[in-house]
């Protein structure tokens, strides 16, 4: 590896990004400094208490959120939540099973279906144009 690469930098709103988690309810040490790439690794291999907690129960950060509800986070804007939610409250919604979150988890399989759909498509064209050559 070249020293270009050890020491990188990032910012912490990046580096919580890649870590999954909510950046202001980060240690105040975590937002105020920078995050080298050997540090990312060293936290993605062996988090740190905080790091655990804030992934097993939050607060998290949208695109979390969308992922835990089976939604898109535009799916999560038209369903009123634009706030972190904690893994409580995601389960809570679970539960609840209000109207816009069955809309939106159905939007989803759609989009889904639709993506298969055209990936199947071009690779029955892939196949026809190698059959051609």
């Amino acid at each position: 590896m070249s020293s270009q690469q050890s020491t990188q930098t990032m910012k912490p709103a990046t580096a919580a990004k890649k870590l999954g988690v909510y950046l202001p309810a980060t240690p105040a040490s975590f937002q105020e400094g920078v995050v080298t790439r050997a540090e990312l690794n060293e936290l993605q291999a062996n988090p740190p208490e905080w790091l655990s907690e804030l992934r097993r129960n939050g607060p998290h950060p949208r695109p979390v959120v969308a992922a835990k509800l089976g939604v898109s986070i535009a799916g999560l804007a038209r369903g009123g939540v634009t706030e972190p939610l904690t893994t409580e409250q995601i389960e809570a919604l679970k539960q609840e099973r209000p109207e816009w979150l069955e809309r939106e988890r159905a939007t989803q399989v759609e989009v889904r279906k639709e993506a298969a759909r055209i990936r199947q498509l071009n690779k029955e064209k892939q196949e026809r144009a190698a059959r051609r050559d």
